[in-house]
């Protein structure tokens, strides 16, 4: 009975059958008109003397019985042909058969109805968080740094004086809703010593789109036609940037990949040129959504350089979306180290000022042993979640299990997703119970004036 599917809520598919169903109700009254009453009448009477004559049952209940078997056998019909109908559809559209396209339909209208949600960042942090938000809702923007400067991205980006496709082309993959053998191709890299050697497919791929559409925007676009993408995938910039690091020391480190290596103590982070453009588009999702969530991933060269594009922050603090800042799990070696949680979110407040952050998610789990051994080797560790310092900084935090564990510590998608959606979920049931509360007082308030 999978056709029962198209009668779930949400599938908007009921109220056309019941459209349907008025239609054939109205043709048939029409057709009786047509065709003159004493014609239906003659057959009400032929069908009472026929039921009369062999169970001796009275007019009405004949007439009330033959009606309802009458109804059952045209509902039947109309439900049979409209089967027949989708089915007949869905053989050219869908071969894989309506089981896969109710389930498409009925997944995409409840994505639909999802939070809108606003993701910045860079990294491989932003794509796990991505892959699990997809499953909860469709309408998602992902704003992705411009500053990385290393590896097949930095190549690209040198040879062509493109933005880095790099994070841009993860972040694609980690939306797409696809078949498997399409995300593996976009994530393979050329082997060898040629001059394809390490380049990823997906990157030469934006960076060929983006030449013939003369748009990186229109080129990541049609790159999320061809990967079904959830949501949209944006830049912060579409300048060329570099990311710049002044230490303690007073030394300055030019590169994303770069300051990490410097191994020295960093005072902040800046873009050159400093002035540099937002995408327009951007700027509108931050604004229209009911959460803006910020990493994870790495704080100075992922989550910041993002935040430093001109009125990226300034559209932060005017946005009415919740702000949810997702902390490192683990210090990173060479940018947060002996970092705690608190020194994350005040690294953030010192180079945009407040008003950007008003939660801080963080790791409630502690990290096996074992694996605090093999992190420890190489210089990392667990980020102490210092509750006492946020007050301070006028930041709420809340703590909950959202790591995976198995030769790694990462963020689980599917935890950290549930905590963020339902973190939207509660706190805009309580805006609108304080909403609320506040119309009752206004209310009463204007009710005592008048007396």
């Amino acid at each position: 009975m999978h056709f029962l599917k198209w009668l779930y809520p949400g599938m908007k598919f009921k109220r056309w059958l019941l459209l349907f169903s008025l239609g054939v109700i109205i043709s048939s009254i029409g057709l009786a008109v047509v065709f003159n009453y004493k014609y239906v009448g003659n057959l009400e009477e032929a069908i009472f003397r026929m039921v009369y004559i062999t169970t001796g049952t009275y007019y009405y209940t004949v007439t009330t019985i033959v009606g309802i078997f009458v109804i059952a056998a045209g509902l039947g019909i109309m439900m049979l042909a409209s089967r027949q109908i989708i089915r007949s559809v869905i053989s050219v559209l869908v071969p894989e058969g309506s089981e896969r396209l109710v389930d498409l339909i009925f997944q995409k209208r409840k994505l639909n109805r999802g939070p809108s949600v606003a993701v910045i960042g860079g990294g491989t942090g932003l794509s796990v968080l991505l892959r699990g938000i997809k499953s909860v809702t469709s309408n998602i923007t992902a704003i992705v740094t411009v500053a990385d400067d290393g590896g097949s991205s930095g190549r690209i980006r040198e040879d062509l004086g493109i933005i880095p496709p790099g994070d841009l082309r993860n972040c694609l993959v980690a939306l797409a809703d696809t078949e498997p053998l399409m995300e593996k191709l976009f994530q393979h890299r050329f082997g060898g010593a040629g001059d394809l050697a390490g380049h990823s497919f997906g990157n030469l791929f934006i960076a060929a789109m983006t030449e013939v559409l003369g748009d990186v925007e229109k080129a990541l676009k049609e790159s999320s036609k061809v990967l079904a993408v959830r949501g949209q995938v944006l830049p912060a910039s579409t300048q060329k940037v570099r990311l710049m690091a002044e230490m303690t020391d007073g030394s300055i480190i030019s590169g994303e990949s770069q300051i990490p290596l410097a191994n020295k103590k960093i005072k902040r982070v800046y873009l050159h040129p400093e002035e540099v453009e937002p995408v327009k588009s951007a700027l509108d999702a931050v604004h229209d959504a009911d959460a803006v969530i910020l990493g994870p991933g790495s704080l100075y060269t992922s989550v910041l350089p993002n935040l430093l594009v001109k009125g990226v922050a300034d559209a932060l603090r005017q946005s009415q979306a919740v702000k949810i800042y997702i902390c490192n799990v683990m210090t990173q070696p060479g940018e947060t180290d002996g970092y705690t949680a608190a020194c994350h979110v005040r690294a953030i407040l010192d180079h945009v000022g407040p008003g950007v952050i008003d939660y801080v998610v963080v790791n409630s789990k502690p990290v096996a042993p074992n694996l605090q051994e093999v992190y420890a080797s190489q210089g990392a560790y667990p980020v102490i979640v210092d509750k006492g310092a946020f007050e301070a900084l006028g930041v709420k935090v809340v703590d909950a299990d959202i790591i995976s564990e198995t030769n790694l510590v990462r963020h689980d998608p599917v935890k950290l997703s549930r905590t963020i959606i339902s973190m939207v979920y509660d706190l805009r049931a309580n805006s609108e119970r304080m909403r609320l509360l506040d119309y009752y007082l206004i209310s009463e308030n204007i009710k005592e004036l008048k007396d």
